[in-house]
């Protein structure tokens, strides 16, 4: 169910954003917070935090303490870790642990959840409580300045008492003195790529040359002032291919009927989060790409590709092969590659179907 709202000229007083969430609950008990607010015209903070106050018991402000809290998240055992951006969803179980921070990244290795996280970015935290048919859902929600909610824990709604008493251990340890509903939300923008013929060309393509490993990529981009999808199309000949927006799709699917180990990578500013392993159950529902493995859910809008490239990257291992998905303002929808481990090659067969692809592109 779709629901139709008048976007709202500006962020509405706490009353009204509240009132249309109970109407939107009402009309539809699983519609989704990101969803609504987008459909109002707000940031998804600024919805969430609209439930929030003395007579509420479903949301609460928590002190957003990153040295203290996000280590303690390791005590809640095996939970469900959701990062998204405006057009894919990645959703990942495990335990959030061990986690480590140093110098604004944080990193949580566990053998079910892999993530980079850019602490830099994340300024509140919250506490979500909603019913469903399965019981009572517990979630942690961290927003970035925008409002934008850049990661999620959710314990599981069958939890065990002794996880249920961790959370509210935890929630009753970081709740904040201030529980009103106002909270301060910057406008989002954006920057627009600097004009190619201002660009040192020859140099990016010959640092791209010399890369030595893949997370030297991003830096690179910055140090030249080149745009995500500008560098794509300043790349070396032979180092990024156009091929077609369904190629994740077919990318999928045959991952999932030869086995074949791949790594998803779906984030946002705040935050990445990362699949390793294979797939196997991959349906496409109207426009949305799924994965749904009992561990592992992806929901990617396909109809959201505007671009989707093969990019090579060189490294002390050998070349790097992904598969790049841009949308149409030219951010990051999702990133795939072939499985692969610091000191070892690149898969041949992920790399042979990746070739398969940008042939059938130019067929």
């Amino acid at each position: 169910m779709t629901l139709h709202f008048a976007p709202l000229s500006s962020a509405p007083t706490s009353p009204t954003l509240r009132d249309h969430w109970h109407a939107a609950r009402a009309a539809d008990p699983m519609v989704r917070p990101f969803d609504l607010a987008r459909q109002l015209g707000v940031s998804e903070l600024e919805l969430v935090a609209s439930r929030a106050g003395v007579d509420r018991t479903d949301t609460f402000r928590l002190r957003f303490e990153p040295d203290l809290l996000l280590p303690a998240l390791g005590s809640l055992g095996e939970v469900m870790a959701l990062t998204r951006n405006p057009s894919a969803v990645l959703e990942k179980h495990g335990q959030w642990r061990p986690f480590s921070a140093h110098g604004g990244v944080g990193l949580v290795l566990d053998e079910g959840l892999d993530l980079r996280l850019f602490l830099t970015t994340w300024k509140q935290a919250w506490v979500v409580l909603a019913e469903t048919p399965r019981g009572l859902r517990r979630s942690l929600q961290f927003f970035d300045a925008h409002g934008m909610a850049v990661h999620k824990v959710f314990v599981k709604e069958t939890a065990d008492p002794a996880q249920q008493a961790a959370f509210d251990v935890l929630i009753a340890t970081f709740m904040d003195a201030d529980q009103s509903p106002q909270v301060d939300v910057t406008p989002t923008s954006t920057k627009a790529d600097a004009p190619d013929d201002t660009i040192d060309i020859q140099g990016f393509q010959e640092s791209w040359l010399t890369l030595a490993d893949t997370h030297d990529f991003f830096p690179m981009l910055r140090r030249f002032g080149v745009g995500r999808t500008q560098a794509l199309r300043l790349a070396p000949a032979g180092h990024a291919h156009l091929v077609a927006a369904s190629a994740c799709r077919t990318m999928l699917e045959h991952a999932s009927t030869t086995g074949l180990p791949i790594m998803i990578f779906v984030g946002n500013r705040g935050c990445i989060e990362i699949h390793t392993g294979p797939i196997r159950k991959v349906k496409v529902m109207g426009p949305w790409l799924n994965i749904l493995d009992p561990e592992t859910n992806l929901h990617l809008r396909e109809d959201h590709i505007a671009s989707a490239w093969i990019v090579t990257k060189p490294t002390v291992d050998g070349p790097v092969t992904s598969l790049e998905l841009f949308d149409s303002a030219g951010e990051t929808i999702a990133l795939l590659f072939g499985k692969r481990k610091p000191g070892l090659p690149e898969d041949p067969a992920w790399r042979a179907f990746a070739t398969g692809l940008i042939t059938s592109a130019h067929a």
